[in-house]
């Protein structure tokens, strides 16, 4: 990871939506040996477009853990050295086809039209980009953990969650005790 780099403006102080709020069928599907395949190819694509303003991208996500179910979407992370600087790596993006989603602070989201891959846009040095990568690998590393995760999802699914924020949402006491079991363990 890069230092911490320090926005050039004042970031965004609220959240944007672009195209308001989403109903969606959010559902599981069984691990799809081609997600890493789909991740590779717009790595390549974003750091394309980017140039050395992407300075990470790390496929992330349910998506990203071998045998794990999963909504069948691949989340993306893309790190920036200066969050604010959205000409630096907006543009680009749009440029290759993928459209803004959310604009909040510290954090944008851009995606595919067809909704299959998010982007998520993080500020070098941001601590969400290690708790990301710690919960994947944690994922990665650990049956148990992994096995409650998927669980949690199938359950919190079959709830009847449409909306993406929601069930997000609803997630994180499961997400938290996860992580805090990676930092324990130093996994």
């Amino acid at each position: 990871m890069t230092m911490d780099c320090v926005p050039r403006r004042p970031d965004v102080v609220t959240v944007e939506l672009v195209g308001g709020s989403e109903k969606r069928e959010l559902k599981l599907v069984a691990y799809d040996e081609r997600w890493p395949v789909i991740f590779r190819a717009h790595r390549n694509r974003l750091r394309k477009a980017l140039g050395t303003t992407g300075v990470e991208v790390e496929h992330i996500g349910s998506t990203s853990v071998p045998g794990l179910a999963a909504k069948p979407i691949i989340d993306i992370l893309v790190t920036v050295g200066d969050i604010t600087a959205e000409e630096d790596y907006l543009a680009p993006l749009l440029s290759v086809g993928y459209e803004l989603r959310a604009r909040e602070p510290g954090h944008r989201l851009v995606r595919t039209s067809a909704r299959d891959v998010h982007i998520h846009i993080l500020q070098s040095g941001d601590p969400a980009i290690d708790r990301y990568l710690l919960f994947r690998n944690r994922l990665r590393a650990d049956a148990d953990d992994r096995s409650l995760y998927e669980a949690t999802k199938s359950a919190l699914l079959s709830d009847g969650f449409d909306d993406m924020n929601a069930y997000a949402e609803a997630k994180t006491d499961v997400i938290e005790a996860i992580i805090a079991r990676a930092l324990a363990s130093g996994t």
